[in-house]
């Protein structure tokens, strides 16, 4: 099965608007690992506009699952993750003002700088994932980074699915098998949602995990955290 892991950045900016603790990311974190997810992500930017330094010490201790951590590895980022040491880094190239992440690394314009940093998490144990478009002919340079796994960035699969949805997926399928004959695990995630994410995951060959944050989240307020989880965890079950 496909694991499903909860990325808490809006949880963290429904608090951010208005001050104080609530809601709580780290009573998010447990809940949501305790309704039957997989792992928890957050994404923390320089300008903490949603998850802070404080909340990523915070939830290590209560993530018994699989934290993922993602984030553009400037220095400070860097030394935060090999100190925290979660199960996943994953390096997405977005820039500091971006609202959200909008590219893929270009592996062989950025090859030697994600050597470098992959090695340094590597070196402490903690798996690497790569955030990557649908392009076939970067993933022989993500696979000779040292990553473990590329992430494949899925905005454009969420925004032709209902135009057409084989058309849509199609880069996804042919990154996918690319990579499996690397041998590179494959996460996907961005703007996947209850929608669209049984589709995807029954036709991305060998798909391990998605993260999953704003569709989630806004789903739970019409359906309840619980319940949002759950369904979540139905479209990616095989049977």
């Amino acid at each position: 099965m496909t694991k499903l892991s909860v990325n808490i950045n809006k949880i963290a900016t429904i608090r951010n608007a208005r001050g104080g603790e609530t809601p709580s990311v780290t009573e998010a974190a447990v809940k949501i690992q305790e309704f039957g997810a997989h792992g928890i992500t957050i994404h923390p930017r320089p300008d903490e506009r949603h998850i802070t330094r404080k909340d990523v010490y915070d939830l290590k201790p209560l993530v018994t699952t699989e934290f993922n951590i993602e984030g553009n590895p400037h220095r400070d980022f860097i030394d935060m993750v090999l100190e925290v040491k979660p199960e996943q880094v994953t390096l997405v190239p977005d820039a500091d003002d971006a609202i959200t992440s909008n590219a893929g690394w270009d592996t062989k314009k950025h090859f030697d700088f994600l050597t470098e940093i992959i090695a340094e998490f590597k070196n402490a144990g903690i798996r690497t994932s790569v955030f990557l478009d649908p392009t076939p002919e970067l993933v022989e340079y993500a696979f000779k980074t040292g990553a473990d796994r590329i992430e494949l960035y899925t905005e454009a699969y969420a925004k032709d699915y209902f135009k057409n949805k084989e058309e849509a997926i199609k880069p996804y399928y042919d990154t996918a098998v690319i990579a499996n004959e690397f041998g590179l695990g494959i996460n996907a995630g961005h703007d996947l949602s209850l929608d669209n994410l049984k589709y995807f995951a029954d036709n991305i060959p060998n798909l391990l995990e998605v993260s999953i944050g704003h569709a989630l989240v806004s789903e739970s307020l019409y359906m309840g955290m619980e319940n949002t989880v759950q369904a979540y965890l139905k479209r990616l079950a095989k049977w």
